[in-house]
C-alpha cells in the first residue's frame, strides 16, 4: 500500500472578486493527497495565535459551486463568518468539490414532476469525501484547532455531505447543521451523539423536505438533541434563511465534545 502524502500549495492572492464583493480574508489554499487535489478557502480569527486553540467550522457547498476555481464555493454563507469574525473566533474552511464528484454517494431518480433520492447506508466514499477527510486530518495537525469544538454544515449537496461525513466520523464533530439535505434514516443511531440543527424549505422542489423530515424523525426516535427549521413558502434556497438565523452561531459555539 502506498503511503499517503499531504501537500498544501498556497496562493498569496490579495483580492479575489466574488459576486461584486471581495473576500481577501479567506485565504486560498490547495490540499493534495496522493496526487489528487482539493481547493479550499480558510478564514482565521483576527490576531490568530498559534498558542491558543480555536473552533473549526467546515462548510460544504452545493452542486452548483463545484469546480476548481477556489472562489465560487464562498458564494453562500461566507458573509456570515466574515461579519462575525470578531465575536465568534474560529477557523472557517470552505473546501471545493470537483466538478465530476460529490460529497456523498447518492442516486437521483426523476419521476414526473418529482425527484426521488436514494441514500445508501454504507456506500463507498466518493473521491472528494476521501480528500475531505484527508484535509481534516491535515488541518488538525497544522493549525491551532480545538478538537473538542469542531463543527460541520452544508447546503443541498453539502447537506447530504454533512450527514455523510458525520456518519463516517461520528466522534469527530460536536454539532452539525445540514441545509436542504437528507440521508438514509438507518444511520440515525450512529450519529445521535452529535447536536443537530436541520434546515429545509417547505416548498423545495429540488430536494423535497421529506428527506430532512425523515432524518429529524429518525434522530428524535433515538433521543438525539435536534432542532428543525422548516420554512413555509421557501424553496430550495433555504440556506438564505438558515444563514440569517441569529441563533445559529451562538447555538453552534455552545457545544463541545
Amino acid at each position: 500500500m502506498k503511503p499517503i502524502t499531504f501537500v498544501v500549495i498556497t496562493s498569496w492572492l490579495l483580492f479575489v472578486p466574488l459576486n461584486a464583493q471581495e473576500t481577501p480574508l479567506f485565504k486560498k489554499e490547495v490540499f493534495e493527497m496522493n496526487s489528487a487535489t482539493m481547493p479550499y478557502r480558510i478564514l482565521f480569527p483576527e490576531d490568530y495565535d498559534t498558542h491558543k486553540k480555536y473552533p473549526l467550522i467546515l462548510v460544504l457547498h452545493g452542486s452548483g459551486e463545484r469546480g476548481n476555481d477556489n472562489e465560487i464555493q464562498l458564494v453562500h454563507g461566507s458573509d456570515l463568518f466574515l461579519k462575525n469574525r470578531d465575536m465568534y473566533r474560529a477557523i472557517v474552511v470552505f473546501p471545493q468539490c470537483s466538478a465530476n464528484s460529490s460529497w456523498a454517494s447518492i442516486s437521483v431518480n426523476n419521476q414526473g414532476n418529482g425527484r426521488e433520492f436514494v441514500f445508501y447506508e454504507k456506500a463507498e466514499p466518493t473521491k472528494d469525501m476521501l480528500l475531505l477527510e484527508g484535509l481534516l486530518k491535515y488541518l488538525k495537525k497544522t493549525y491551532a484547532i480545538n478538537k473538542r469544538k469542531m463543527y460541520v454544515g452544508g447546503l443541498s449537496m453539502g447537506g447530504f455531505g454533512t450527514f455523510e461525513i458525520v456518519r463516517r466520523n461520528p466522534k469527530l464533530f460536536a454539532a452539525a447543521f445540514p441545509i436542504c439535505g437528507g440521508a438514509n434514516t438507518a444511520i440515525a443511531n450512529r450519529i445521535k451523539n452529535v447536536k443537530w440543527w436541520v434546515f429545509h424549505g417547505a416548498d423545495d422542489k429540488v430536494v423535497p423536505p421529506k428527506y430532512s423530515t425523515a432524518m429529524v424523525n429518525a434522530l428524535k426516535a433515538v433521543n438525539a438533541d435536534i432542532h428543525y427549521s422548516l420554512y413555509p413558502g421557501v424553496g430550495h434556497n433555504s440556506w438564505e434563511n438558515a444563514f440569517s438565523e441569529p441563533e445559529l452561531l451562538p447555538w453552534l459555539f455552545s457545544f463541545k465534545k
